[in-house]
């Protein structure tokens, strides 16, 4: 087999459904400022660990919905600077927030969107303020009023070493993974599961004060069960997208996956109409009332796990080796990268973090030039440039040192 990087495939900018062309970020992690230009399929960071790499990834993946690709708080990715002096805290430089901007290409159009953070100030009780930090989003220098609006104008996956793990972690990684699957093609999905956390989370308050208003509760339970059922739905509906995309589009390299849902609403809407499962749903929630305060067994989307079989041999990918993990992961990744392309006409941006960390030279290079087959921008982050010195002039090289980012030739 032929590890080198099959180039022929590849091509610059003028041809690709989704990329950015122009990336600008203030106050973002260690940079305070910085703007960089792309006009390659291929964009290669390198530097040493901790030099920033992953933060540019990072700034990219606000560019959709959610809390980007480490789930961090608004607050956590702000510019500081450790003053030499007594202090022993991280001082912020600008109170203003952050900000993330970029000029995209999508289906040869070009847009501007943007995201930044807001501080203001809330009172709380008399004499007493708090600051609040939320979250603004900008396209074609128009505010809007959700981030859902950022999936029509772009789409984003990403891998990074920790998710190297993911069929070991906590199912509550497993879920976010799997609802950034339903991101992809169901842009309101982000808004169910937002409105889903603050009823649940109102719910859970009033039986935390033990000053129980039954009419309340009563509305709160019909909401999490109908927003529940919704979401499961909707998960049901994009997993068996993706396990019927797989199934008939084997990849000759990487194992073939089948995904499970392992939650109860899921699997009672195999069987039974929403209507039922929604009351089943109700139900369930009036019965936890008092027992759900002292243990986390209840039932709920909340609960539900993702679960995948290395199909060829029936194994469940907890079982399978690291590295076997490794390539079921990047197989779910392709799959979904391929199924967007065919089901809505424009591939997302791939986001690939320290790809050449667990991989040999023939899981690599097999695993770039199937990207390279995908109509669309991919950046990725190394410690050695010289591992996708093949790209050759297909790629744009940066290397990041000191809190800037140089582009070098390679």
């Amino acid at each position: 087999m032929n590890t080198a990087f099959n180039i022929d495939n590849f091509n610059d900018l003028t041809k690709v459904s989704s990329a950015l062309k122009r990336l600008t970020l203030v106050n973002f992690r260690n940079y305070k400022y910085l703007r960089l230009n792309f006009d390659k399929k291929f964009i290669v960071l390198s530097g040493e660990n901790g030099s920033g790499k992953t933060n540019i990834l990072e700034a990219i993946s606000f560019l959709s919905q959610g809390r980007g690709l480490r789930n961090s708080k608004l607050s956590d990715v702000k510019t500081f600077d450790f003053l030499a002096n007594e202090q022993s805290t991280p001082t912020f430089i600008n109170n203003n927030g952050w900000a993330v901007s970029a000029q995209i290409i999508r289906d040869q159009d070009e847009y501007n969107i943007g995201t930044a953070v807001e501080s203001s100030k809330k009172e709380i009780n008399y004499n007493e303020t708090k600051e609040i930090e939320r979250r603004i989003i900008n396209i074609n220098n128009q505010k809007v009023s959700s981030q859902n609006e950022l999936g029509n104008y772009i789409s984003l996956i990403w891998v990074t070493p920790q998710m190297d793990r993911l069929f070991q972690t906590s199912s509550q990684n497993r879920r976010s993974f799997l609802d950034r699957i339903v991101y992809l093609f169901d842009t309101n999905h982000a808004k169910r599961l937002s409105s889903f956390d603050n009823v649940y989370r109102q719910w859970l308050q009033i039986l935390k004060s033990g000053n129980i208003n039954n009419n309340w509760l009563y509305s709160l339970e019909e909401q999490i069960a109908g927003i529940g059922v919704a979401i499961a739905a909707a998960r049901k509906e994009q997993i068996t997208k993706l396990n019927t995309f797989m199934e008939h589009n084997v990849d000759d390299i990487f194992p073939e996956a089948t995904l499970l849902l392992d939650g109860t609403i899921e699997k009672m809407l195999d069987e039974k109409p929403a209507i039922y499962v929604e009351d089943f749903y109700k139900e369930s929630l009036l019965s936890q009332r008092r027992s759900i305060l002292n243990n986390d067994n209840g039932v709920g989307i909340n609960k539900t796990d993702l679960k995948a079989i290395y199909k060829k041999k029936n194994v469940p990918a907890n079982f399978c080796s690291t590295g076997e993990q490794k390539s079921l992961l990047l197989s779910i990744i392709l799959s979904q990268a391929r199924c967007l392309s065919s089901f809505k006409g424009i591939p997302p941006i791939l986001l690939l973090d320290e790809l050449d960390a667990h991989l040999d030279d023939i899981k690599k290079n097999a695993f770039i030039n199937k990207v390279g087959e995908l109509n669309t921008q991919s950046f990725l982050t190394t410690t050695n440039i010289f591992e996708f010195s093949n790209l050759g002039n297909r790629a744009q090289f940066f290397e990041i040192k000191n809190n800037s980012v140089s582009e070098i030739q390679i």
